[in-house]
Parts: C-alpha cells; structure tokens; sequence
C-alpha cells in the first residue's frame, strides 16, 4: 500500500483532535515501517545517484536491504509494544504501535514479490500474495483505485475532525501524495493507452 495511504489510515484511526502528541504518534507509527525504504532509496537515488533500476529491482531486494525491513516491519516487535503501551496505559504508545499494525495488516495481503519477512524474529518466511497494491499482473488496476476511495474518505473524516489550518494542510498534502502517482502516470501514459 502507498506510504500516503497508510498515514491517512493510521491517523484516522489512531489521531485524535485533542492532542498533538497522539496525533503525532500516530502519524509516526504509520510512517515507522517505510521510512528505512525511504532513507535508503532516497540515498541512493538522489546521493549516490544509482539508477532506479537498480535500487529496486536489485538493491531493495538484497539481504542488506531485506535484514532492516525485517525488523521495522515486524509484526511481532509491533505487537509486543503494542501490549507494553496497553499494560503501561500509554496513550502514545498505544497510537504509534498501533498505526504501525495497522500498516502492517494493510500491506500484508497486498504484496506479491516485494513482500516482507512480516514474523521476524520467528521466522523469515514471507507471505507471497496473489494481489497487489501496485502490480496490475497481480489486480493492482483493481486495488490501487481501492486505495485511494479508501484514503478519500478518510481524508474527508479527518478534515472534518481536525479544524486547524497547519493539521487541515497536512491532511490536504497527504492526499494529495497519494494521488500523485495516479495522475503522472495517467499524464505519461494518457497517449500511449490501447
């Protein structure tokens, strides 16, 4: 699932208008399990200048790679602090942790080939799915639309939850990340379509 998507989840579920640092644990923990992806390809993108190509269909696959998604997107470590945050009655915990199962779930079901050691430290096996959040070989033109009515009105329940401009911005933004994909690639593709 898209990065965006899972903010504006995770924030729907686990913000809440009357206070910033739940609102902000929760934003986190939502971002919490693609962030490693983000700081490593944005590295290698932008600094190194390695080729996309590269980056993801050799680098986000390589043991390096895969060794640190283990650990941010374990279910098992998430779950654990989710308990701990619940036994020690932490509001904040209880946000971060819990957007961050909630993206877990969420891609769960939604990876094919790019799926992650989701059990670790129990064990490395990966759920290789038959659906895609991306992939249209893997009904990702089905799933992808999915997303963003999904993320739409989550949009919507946030904005009227949250009246102030700097959280209204932020909500806008987001969204508006999350269908930036769709139309690029509508724009690139718009001419070459059968």
């Amino acid at each position: 699932m898209n990065t965006p998507a899972h903010l504006l989840f995770g924030l729907t579920a686990f913000g809440t208008a009357d206070s910033r640092r739940i609102t902000a644990a929760a934003f986190g923990g939502a971002l919490l399990p693609d962030l490693s992806l983000y700081v490593m390809a944005g590295w290698h993108l932008f600094v190194v200048q390695t080729p996309a190509q590269v980056v993801f269909g050799e680098m986000y696959y390589s043991e390096a790679w895969q060794s640190i998604f283990r650990i941010d997107n374990s279910i098992v470590l998430w779950a654990l602090g989710f308990m701990v945050a619940t036994i020690l009655k932490s509001r904040i915990g209880f946000a971060l942790c819990g957007a961050a199962l909630l993206h877990l779930f969420l891609d769960f079901p939604l990876h094919n080939d790019d799926a992650r050691a989701h059990f670790w430290p129990i064990t490395d096996w990966k759920f290789i799915s038959p659906v895609s959040y991306w992939d249209s070989r893997y009904y990702g033109h089905i799933v992808g639309p999915l997303e963003v009515i999904a993320a739409s009105i989550c949009t919507i329940i946030l904005w009227r939850r949250y009246v102030g401009l700097w959280m209204r911005s932020l909500i806008v933004a987001v969204m508006a990340l999350e269908l930036a994909p769709s139309i690029i690639f509508g724009l690139m593709f718009a001419g070459h379509m059968p």
